[in-house]
């Protein structure tokens, strides 16, 4: 009766348009408060001690520094001189402008972990030069939410950092190897139906007219950016300093190339990336604690047994489990963002993991990739939210778009179920 209205009350509070952070922490200690009703106030110490617990996890430090470095590495222009070398290298012509988007997008992801972040980006520099070659507004906000989703695959993750602290024996190295190959697998995929649509609706007409950078230039002036992801991810590999440590020298390089280098920042810059950061990271963290008073009451209530049970008796077996949970994951990801899916779903399917022994750091990444989808797929995504308001379009006007590249990016989904060496090799060739 509890657990029922636990998941009653969650869906009501969501419906009636309450954060979800706040739906959660809710229904969570109503249900602890009605299943302690003997020891009186007593057992609603559950509800401070498990908002505490939310919180108290080293590898949570990174999430703050990690969400400011998306904001600096915005305002530092590195975005632009990225596409300007991309340009240059891979020169004009239709359907290339989208090709840049993507790749800028996904070399972003090796700076920052944030996908809404690298939206911005890449955003307030391609769309604007994509509207002067000729592309429609909704078609190339679809591709830069599309590329942007890439960025919680290529490490550094911040939702890997967040599945990292709710799963044993997934470690955020492992994590960040695991979720390389399929990330640029799926950039790629996203670049056959990008440039493919541009191609056959006839779109950058104009696109061959505008001059291509010079070479050197643009290989110098974004020098900087290209090194940011060999700083990070190379100090990680050679033990110069953990990821946590790893999102402190990224922040430091972003000011130090903002600031110092490009001067593209003053320090009216600095304290609104700073504002920007604390407010995202912020809500990022509030969700977290509350979801952890959620998590508490479903393992207490006992609701976590029975479904695991049910799932594993249905008959489906365990491809037949596997299908549903990406089916339920899918869904999940069009109308919640990453981190709620993350906190309500994995304290959920932990014991299906440990029935069926799948490899924690490959389900993570298998996890994540449907997040990512999510972030790209109406009714709710997020980044195609923040490409939409810069291309000043309304998200229904995407749909004809994203669809192409939802699909392809089920196709690497489907990849790395049937093959999950795509995640794993990395990882163990790194001895993680």
């Amino acid at each position: 009766m509890i657990a029922t209205l636990l998941f009653a009350s969650f869906i009501v509070l969501m419906l009636l348009g309450v954060p979800i952070g706040v739906a959660l922490g809710v229904a969570g200690a109503a249900a602890i408060g009605l299943a302690n009703t003997d020891t009186q106030w007593f057992g609603l110490l559950a509800v401070p001690q498990n908002f505490y617990a939310g919180l108290g996890k080293y590898p949570l430090l990174a999430v703050p520094m990690f969400v400011l470095v998306g904001s600096i590495f915005d305002r530092s222009g590195v975005a632009s001189r990225l596409v300007n070398f991309a340009t240059a290298l891979v020169g004009r012509g239709p359907g290339m402008l989208p090709l840049i988007a993507i790749a800028v997008a996904m070399f972003m992801g090796g700076i920052s972990g944030s996908g809404p972040a690298t939206a911005a980006a890449v955003g307030g520099v391609m769309i604007a030069a994509m509207s002067r070659a000729g592309y429609p507004g909704a078609y190339s906000a679809s591709v830069v939410g599309a590329a942007a989703a890439t960025d919680i695959l290529i490490p550094p993750s911040i939702a890997f950092i967040v599945y990292s602290v709710l799963v044993p024996g997934a470690s955020v190295p492992a994590l960040f190897a695991a979720g390389l190959v399929p990330g640029v697998l799926v950039g790629v995929a996203l670049i056959v139906p990008a440039v493919w649509l541009a191609r056959r609706h006839g779109m950058g007409q104009l696109e061959a007219a505008l001059p291509r950078p010079p070479l050197v230039k643009s290989f110098v002036e974004s020098i900087w950016g290209l090194l940011a992801p060999v700083v990070i991810l190379g100090g990680m590999r050679m033990g110069w300093f953990t990821p946590t440590e790893a999102a402190v020298v990224a922040v430091f390089y972003g000011l130090f190339v903002g600031v110092v280098v490009h001067r593209t920042m003053g320090w009216r810059d600095v304290v609104e990336s700073l504002r920007e950061s604390g407010e995202l990271s912020a809500v990022i963290l509030v969700v977290v604690a509350l979801a952890g008073i959620f998590a508490y009451s479903l393992s207490t209530l006992g609701v976590i047994d029975p479904i695991t049970r049910a799932l594993v008796g249905s008959g489906l077996g365990e491809w037949g489990v596997l299908a549903l949970v990406v089916l339920l994951l899918v869904a999940a990801g069009m109308f919640l963002d990453g981190i709620s899916i993350f906190l309500i779903f994995v304290p959920l399917l932990w014991p299906l993991m440990q029935h069926y022994h799948w490899d924690p750091v490959w389900f993570g990444v298998l996890l994540t990739l449907m997040v990512a989808m999510g972030q790209f797929t109406p009714p709710m995504a997020v980044n195609l939210m923040v490409s939409c308001r810069i291309a000043g379009v309304s998200m229904e006007h995407t749909v004809r778009w994203v669809l192409p590249l939802v699909l392809a990016m089920g196709l690497v989904v489907l990849a790395v179920i049937v093959w999950p060496e795509l995640a794993l090799w990395l990882p163990r060739m790194l001895g993680f």
